[in-house]
């Protein structure tokens, strides 16, 4: 998969997404990747600039929501504290009829000269109705604009 197929997210960690022995917790991952993932779905509001992929209306009045039905995450290194943001790498390795599965890459900050990887990931994302709670259809404007990004899935390595 090229560089061209993937969304670049800069997230900043905070001091205290560090645990005891002085690396990202694992659990905190799941956050940041949470992070990640509503800056590329969710509409911006006016003001803001979000990537071609964030068309997922947001906010208490929605008409759907999405909801995680599985995540998976392999740690390669431990995630120092860094002042530059990690460069979180989205793709979607596939887009089905009322869900996604979400792709990630952590990786040091882009700054770096050689970027490590510190984790890959993945996440079922499903489009439910806000009322029922029952799964609905991607819409074609979500289809169209995260068709571009679909890749293969993540290739987990230590399973």
């Amino acid at each position: 998969m090229t560089d061209r197929a993937r969304l670049h997210v800069p997230i900043h960690l905070r001091w205290g997404d560090l645990d005891a022995f002085n690396h990202v917790n694992n659990a905190t991952m799941l956050k940041l990747l949470e992070e990640a993932r509503v800056r590329v779905f969710w509409e911006p509001i006016v003001g803001e600039e979000a990537p071609d992929t964030a068309v997922i209306e947001a906010g208490a009045d929605a008409a759907a929501l999405t909801l995680i039905a599985r995540q998976e995450i392999e740690y390669l290194a431990p995630v120092p504290y860094r002042r530059e943001p990690l460069d979180v790498q989205m793709w979607f390795g596939k887009i089905g009829g009322s869900s996604v599965e979400v792709c990630y890459e952590v990786y040091s900050p882009r700054s770096d000269d050689e970027q490590t990887l510190y984790a890959r990931a993945s996440s079922a994302v499903v489009l439910v109705d806000a009322q029922s709670f029952r799964p609905t259809r991607l819409t074609e404007r979500m289809r169209t604009a995260w068709a571009p990004y679909l890749g293969e899935p993540v290739a987990f390595s230590r399973r």
